[in-house]
């Protein structure tokens, strides 16, 4: 699928691959997508910041709402203090001794420097919303899959981080995604 991609839809997944890696999350998810879709320089980031959706808001709601490890509001309900059970294992194991692990480390054959062997994979809403993309790109007669498509497949992908992303930015899905066609239609 992705020799459909236009260029600038192709530099998409790589700033979201990129998002990825940076973050260190395990996969490529419809968020990471959305980063990618961010960029000033793209046309698609001009558009998302005029709904209020510019690269810094969407960089800081996934940092604020990156689940890492234990959740501490659902710990705290059950009466069960995350900082006291931290400072203690801390205390005991060093610190540092709750974080995740590095990523693995490996020796490669007949080379003497060290490589980190790290494939980042397409969550399930992120392959929806590319899949979503390219049907998009047919219903509207595009050639080709541009970075405006992939906007409009992660829109209708309905992936749950994306959806409360845009909710608590106070995104008009609607308008964004009738703004989104139009300009799509205009440069097929």
């Amino acid at each position: 699928m992705f020799e459909r991609f236009s260029r600038d839809a192709r530099t998409v997944v790589v700033a979201a691959r990129e998002a990825a890696r940076t973050a260190e999350d395990p996969a490529i998810g419809a968020v990471h997508l959305l980063i990618g879709l961010t960029d000033d320089d793209r046309s698609t980031g001009r558009l998302l910041a005029e709904h209020d959706l510019g690269r810094e808001p969407v960089l800081q709601w996934v940092n604020d709402h990156r689940r890492r490890g234990l959740d501490a509001s659902a710990l705290s309900a059950l009466g069960i203090d995350l900082g006291a059970i931290r400072t203690s294992v801390e205390s005991t194991f060093g610190r540092g001794a709750l974080d995740d692990d590095p990523p693995a480390v490996r020796r490669w054959p007949l080379r003497r420097r060290r490589v980190t062997a790290r494939h980042v994979s397409f969550t399930a809403g992120a392959k929806k919303s590319l899949e979503l993309s390219l049907r998009e790109t047919i219903r509207l007669g595009a050639d080709s899959i541009d970075a405006e498509a992939v906007l409009l497949g992660v829109l209708r992908a309905d992936d749950r981080q994306v959806r409360q992303l845009l909710a608590d930015v106070g995104v008009d899905v609607a308008a964004l995604r009738r703004a989104t066609e139009d300009r799509l239609r205009r440069a097929a």
